[in-house]
């Protein structure tokens, strides 16, 4: 079976890094953006299987990334969890209602992203 895929998008290296960690222990072979156009770019040279997307980016921000990739590559590939400081309500329903699978506030740790990959079809319920 190949390598299953998922892009890391945040303009914070340091949340990179800890998702980066905490995705390749999923089994997942990461890559990273550090805003929506370089995630876009990646998108189109290759399509990820998840992306876990910031929403607060410079250059393209994530709900502007978010809804380029669902018109260009349609409702359900890559599947996309959105992972931000915005906690108002609004906000969440714009992230769902723009395309996102799921949504993940941070901080977030090791079992939230595993809940919110499994809710997103990433990652089988574990036993």
């Amino acid at each position: 079976m190949s390598q299953r895929t998922c892009l890391v998008v945040d303009d914070s290296t340091v949340v990179r890094k800890a998702a980066r960690r905490i995705i390749e222990g999923f089994g997942f072979n990461v890559s990273e953006a550090k805003d929506g156009q370089e995630a876009l770019d990646a998108c189109r040279s290759g399509l990820p299987e998840a992306v876990l997307l910031d929403w607060n980016m410079p250059v393209m921000d994530g709900i502007t990334f978010l809804r380029a990739v669902r018109a260009e590559f349609g409702p359900d590939q890559p599947r996309i969890v959105l992972c931000t400081t915005e906690a108002e309500l609004s906000k969440i329903l714009e992230a769902l209602s723009a395309g996102a699978q799921e949504y993940v506030m941070k901080p977030f740790d090791a079992d939230i992203l595993r809940d919110k990959f499994t809710q997103a079809g990433l990652l089988e319920e574990a036993a």
